[in-house]
Order: C-alpha cells, then sequence, then structure tokens
C-alpha cells in the first residue's frame, strides 16, 4: 500500500479550513473514510462543483457528489 491512495479531484479549485490548497483541483489522502470527509466538506451547492474520490490503485470512484440539474427536479413535478 501506498501512503496516497485516494485522489480527491474537482471541477473547481478545492480549497476550506480543512485542506490547506493555494487553488487546487486535486489531492492525494492516504485513508478512504478521510478523504470522502474532505470532499464532502469541501463541496460547495448552487456552484456547479463536481467533487469525487476515486481509489488510486483501482480507478474506482468511491465517492461522487455533483450538482443536481434544474431540468431533473422539473421532470419530476
Amino acid at each position: 500500500m501506498t501512503s496516497a491512495e485516494y485522489l480527491i479531484e474537482s471541477n473547481h479549485p478545492l480549497a476550506g479550513r480543512l485542506l490547506a490548497l493555494g487553488g487546487g483541483r486535486q489531492v492525494l489522502v492516504g485513508d478512504r473514510g478521510l478523504a470522502i470527509s474532505l470532499a464532502a466538506k469541501n463541496f460547495v451547492p448552487g456552484s456547479g462543483q463536481e467533487i469525487r474520490v476515486i481509489h488510486v490503485p483501482t480507478g474506482e470512484i468511491v465517492f461522487r457528489k455533483e450538482e443536481a440539474s434544474s431540468e431533473a427536479f422539473s421532470e419530476d413535478l
């Protein structure tokens, strides 16, 4: 196992008090739970952001959060 098995990536710069990044869009984390927690805490509703956590050795997306489009809501009505 490597020290950084999970990649958090976003289509917007990651910023927040939990991540000390200078506007980067990716960060490597060694723990699955921590990676998912950081991704969830750094999601910004209403921004059109997509954020996900990828298990680097397998390429599996283990967490994904994206802004729901307004069209999806209007189809349900």
